[in-house]
């Protein structure tokens, strides 16, 4: 029996796909030990690229081949402008980052660069190609929240982070994504590929950036 699309690109993307999701920084947010400043950097940098991963999601939206999957969509681009976006808000707040302290700091390199594949993804107009980044930037938190242990740590801003990426709708959301990519993905395989490595990496770099 032949694995699946996704699981081919899964696979295609090791290491960098296990270095991520067995990251120390998921490993250290999970337990509720990561410190204040790591995961100031780390939600600094990760509330950069919303603005470019909502221009995405508006792509794969108007590239998507049926209405169901825009309804779909267009319902998670809803969770990241609202419930994603405010916790942010709150988080910084908790952690005492001020909004002059959030824009003080440059993009790291792997900011700039999820920046860039994303607005690259976009300018394709393949909803493979968006779903391939699209794809990554969901699985591979949910694998990771999956990992978490329980009882989740005591402070709202680990866990979370945690509960955002692992709960029954936001594992139908990556089955949908990973069922979309499994069906578009094999027309345009090279593009697919080629976004599903270079995302992974990029999520393996951030997690880096966050020690740096």
């Amino acid at each position: 029996m032949m694995d699946r699309f996704t699981e081919t690109l899964r696979q295609g993307s090791e290491p960098d796909w296990s270095a991520a999701v067995g990251h120390r920084f998921v490993q250290e947010l999970s337990a509720g030990t990561v410190s204040d400043a790591v995961l100031g950097t780390y939600l600094i940098q990760d509330h950069r690229f919303i603005d470019s991963f909502l221009a995405l999601l508006g792509t794969a939206v108007a590239t998507a081949d049926s209405f169901a999957a825009r309804l779909r969509l267009g319902r998670f681009l809803g969770v990241i402008a609202s419930e994603e976006n405010t916790y942010f808000l709150r988080a910084f707040d908790a952690l005492g980052i001020s909004e002059a302290a959030r824009l003080a700091p440059p993009d790291s390199a792997p900011t700039a660069g999820f920046k860039s594949i994303m607005r690259e993804a976009a300018a394709t107009r393949s909803y493979a190609a968006a779903l391939s980044v699209l794809t990554v930037a969901e699985w591979i938190y949910l694998e990771w929240a999956l990992r978490a242990p329980r009882p989740l740590p005591p402070r709202f801003e680990h866990a979370e982070w945690i509960t955002l990426h692992d709960n029954p709708a936001f594992q139908d959301l990556v089955a949908f994504l990973r069922s979309e990519l499994d069906r578009v993905g094999p027309a345009e395989e090279a593009v697919s590929r080629d976004f599903f490595r270079r995302t992974v990496a990029l999520e393996k770099s951030f997690f880096d950036a966050a020690y740096a």
